[in-house]
């Protein structure tokens, strides 16, 4: 059965009339006649008893046009959710974040949902290779990603820098200041990712130590952010290092966070988009960025390719 030999036997039911059910239809009447034989081979029985004259309904026909108006009110309701699906899927916004935002994702967030209340948001936290990858496969629609200047099939559009503060013991004696010389550090070790995990990150920071006249003595890997601190308070001879905006917001214990003197270590972020994307939701999102970069200060749009 097809649903156009449904809708076919309706318009003759309403019309008890080939022709002018043809004419409802805007097909032609052998169509008609055609496809309703086609249903009645197939129901195995007569929906119309037919003259030269008159059409009238069989005792059968009467009783399927209930379940003919069922099936085609049933095709209406499927139609009408998969319209509210689609509408509901163009309204989320798929994006992978950066660990370390802080408070600029909070303020990026209530920015969005001003600029768009009905908006659904997914956050995604993935390595940036795979946040990258699902931009380029379509699973994000944008994705934070630090340091990378340029990836295959993808526009990076820059954002803002983000600061990088030292994390060690609060006993050691650079804590009483401001900031911290890099070259203070030398005896403590450096609790960092793994480079491969973070290859721009890790090569900032000891290229940093590297030009204050030492290399960092490498110590346990950072594992997260609770415990690394928790190690470093404990008075162990560690340091590593957080950005700015997520310091600002963690609990302070017997680690302390300083900057760093002559020179802050900075990592640019980006946000990594479809070179094709039109999508709406995006560049809201980019708005919702834009005014994350006047709170810093930093003047110009980002915008789409």
């Amino acid at each position: 059965m097809e649903l156009r030999q449904v809708r076919y036997f309706l318009a003759v039911a309403r019309e008890l009339h080939f022709g002018r059910a043809a004419e409802r239809l805007h097909i032609v009447q052998p169509t008609v006649s055609q496809q309703i034989r086609r249903l009645e081979r197939e129901l195995g029985v007569d929906l119309f008893d037919r003259t030269t004259r008159t059409v009238a309904l069989t005792t059968a026909g009467s009783v399927f046009v209930a379940k003919a108006q069922a099936i085609l009110d049933a095709e209406r309701a499927a139609l009408a959710a998969m319209a509210e699906l689609r509408a509901e899927q163009a309204s989320v916004l798929r994006l992978g974040t950066n660990v370390g935002l802080g408070g600029r994702l909070e303020r990026i967030l209530a920015e969005l949902e001003a600029l768009a209340p009905g908006m659904n948001l997914e956050l995604v936290s993935a390595a940036p290779a795979e946040r990258l990858q699902q931009v380029r496969d379509g699973r994000l629609d944008a994705a934070f990603v630090r340091g990378i200047t340029r990836s295959q099939g993808l526009e990076l559009i820059p954002l803002w820098q983000d600061e990088l503060v030292a994390a060690f013991p609060a006993s050691h004696p650079a804590a009483a200041r401001e900031s911290v010389e890099l070259a203070e550090l030398a005896d403590l070790a450096l609790r960092i990712a793994p480079r491969e995990a973070n290859p721009h990150l890790v090569d900032l920071v000891t290229d940093a130590c590297r030009a204050a006249g030492f290399d960092p003595l490498m110590g346990p890997a950072f594992t997260t952010d609770q415990d690394t601190l928790a190690a470093i308070g404990a008075g162990r001879a560690q340091w590593t290092v957080f950005y700015a905006a997520k310091a600002a917001v963690l609990p302070r214990s017997r680690a302390v966070f300083r900057p760093f003197a002559g020179g802050a270590l900075r990592l640019q972020s980006y946000l990594a988009v479809h070179p094709a994307s039109t999508d709406r939701n995006v560049s809201l999102l980019l708005d919702a960025c834009l005014a994350e970069l006047s709170r810093d200060g930093e003047p110009g749009r980002p915008s789409l390719p």
